[in-house]
């Protein structure tokens, strides 16, 4: 639904013509539009706080553009691009000019960026460097969706002093977003140090007994610390994105 239907159909509800519980109705199931190859959701905005955002891995770079193109002119302020590589960016940028990419996160967010209106701050931890494309897409994901975000970088838990030197971003942060591989246990220490929910995201980094990140989830998963939630390997658009929705509970 666009901006222009929205309002016309307040209109109707203010002029007497159009039943609140109609328009409430309409609002729930607002159209998409079929593309052939995808069907874009007009409605997400509206239902959930966000537009809907697209998955660039394993779509071709006109697919990609076309779908932005129609979540724009849906009415969509700003729409981001997850898993984007750097050719498809590139064809972005010169069909939306306003598109910014970057290359860790391979995050693309075209349109102009919001100011934060989260409650408080989303702090985004992560153990080591190579960890850091997964870190970089929760907290450019969180950027995008209107939150100030902190980031504390390679705090892992070999050298914990690096972690216990930053106590008070942690602890002043309203979610904690603990990005780790290996053995992922970053999440459980930072779980013990705050007393807000802590998002935590285990990434494929690590030698063969990882398991691709599967070492990472499961102690996670089992971790000691209360208040601690777990999203899918590799996945810190997931994270960022669970981050917003929990800074912008008021």
């Amino acid at each position: 639904m666009t901006k222009r239907e929205l309002e016309g159909m307040m209109e109707e509800v203010r002029a007497g013509t159009l039943a609140p519980e109609e328009a409430a109705a309409r609002l729930r199931a607002a159209p998409f539009e079929d593309l052939g190859f995808a069907k874009v959701d007009h409605g997400r905005e509206l239902r959930q706080g966000a537009a809907e955002v697209v998955y660039g891995a394993g779509k071709t770079a006109e697919q990609v553009c076309a779908i932005v193109r129609a979540i724009r002119r849906g009415g969509a302020r700003r729409v981001l691009v997850t898993r984007l590589d750097a050719a498809k960016a590139a064809s972005l940028a010169a069909a939306e000019p306003d598109a910014r990419w970057d290359a860790t996160s391979r995050l693309a967010v075209v349109g102009p960026a919001p100011e934060p209106d989260g409650a408080g701050e989303i702090c985004v931890c992560a153990a080591g460097t190579s960890d850091l494309p997964v870190a970089e897409e929760a907290a450019q994901t969180a950027e995008a969706l209107g939150n100030r975000v902190v980031r504390l970088y390679d705090v892992g838990v070999a050298g914990l002093e690096r972690l216990l030197a930053h106590v008070g971003e942690l602890q002043r942060a309203r979610v904690v977003v603990a990005v780790a591989g290996m053995e992922g246990a970053l999440a459980s220490v930072v779980g013990g140090l705050v007393d807000v929910p802590v998002v935590a995201v285990p990434t494929s980094v690590g030698y063969g007994a990882a398991f691709e990140g599967l070492a990472a989830l499961l102690a996670m998963l089992n971790s000691c610390a209360s208040g601690v939630s777990v999203v899918n390997i590799d996945n810190g658009f997931g994270a960022g994105f669970l981050a917003s929705r929990i800074n912008h509970l008021a």
